[in-house]
């Protein structure tokens, strides 16, 4: 009995020996073929850059090339020794690529939101307008020399002051009575006046006022004459 239960742990043993014998040998059948496919990848790519190589010189030879080894040398220490400003350029380029992505879209509604403007004003008549401006500024440069202009600037304060003090109420109101007044007679049917009438006309009341305020005007014209001799 005792020999029966011996065979069987030595049948047992010889079994699992053999399970792991199939598993070391699987493994060793794997890394050969792992090994060939990089052999035949190394081959293939060897062919490739003979290949390469071989059209490279061609190439180099046709177009009359001549490449200093020593300088290629320099070259590789050259790119090795600046990987890290590379990697800088990279870096920074990719940062802009990122920038343009993200700044890409707030440029675009920049452009559609000028379009539609540029359209608003079209449609309002502001490039018409600019474009009738050009006669005008013809017809000012032909009837103006330089000593024109050069006169208009040293008296363009005085005339700002003019054009100011023409702007105050008061005086608009009395130019637009005088130009209401102005618009509202009939010059073709103007009576005619003898001395008598017109000496009547003055004592009326409308004729009294017009010839104070005209007698206030020179009065204080007069003034300013005096003041500024």
């Amino acid at each position: 009995m005792k020999t029966i239960v011996e065979d069987t742990n030595v049948q047992m043993q010889i079994d699992a020996l053999d399970k792991k014998m199939d598993l070391i040998l699987g493994y060793v059948q794997q890394q050969n073929l792992q090994t060939k496919m990089v052999e035949d990848l190394v081959s293939d790519l060897s062919i490739v850059g003979k290949d390469a190589y071989d059209s490279t010189v061609a190439e180099l030879d046709k177009r009359q090339v001549e490449l200093d080894p020593s300088e290629l040398t320099g070259l590789a220490v050259s790119f090795l020794r600046n990987v890290g400003n590379i990697k800088t350029v990279m870096d920074t380029l990719e940062m802009a690529v990122d920038l343009g992505k993200e700044v890409g879209p707030i440029a675009n509604e920049v452009i559609i939101d000028f379009t539609k403007q540029m359209h608003s004003l079209e449609q309002k008549g502001y490039f018409d307008f600019i474009r009738e401006i050009g006669p005008v500024i013809d017809n000012v440069v032909k009837g103006f020399s330089p000593e024109d202009i050069k006169e208009l600037a040293n008296s363009i304060v005085s005339i700002l002051s003019i054009v100011k003090e023409m702007t105050q109420p008061e005086v608009l109101n009395t130019m637009q009575n005088a130009i209401k007044a102005f618009n509202s007679m009939e010059t073709e049917s103007v009576p005619s006046y003898s001395v008598w009438k017109l000496m009547k006309e003055m004592n009326s009341p409308e004729m009294k006022k017009a010839l104070g305020y005209g007698i206030t005007f020179m009065k204080n014209v007069s003034k300013d004459v005096n003041i500024e001799k």
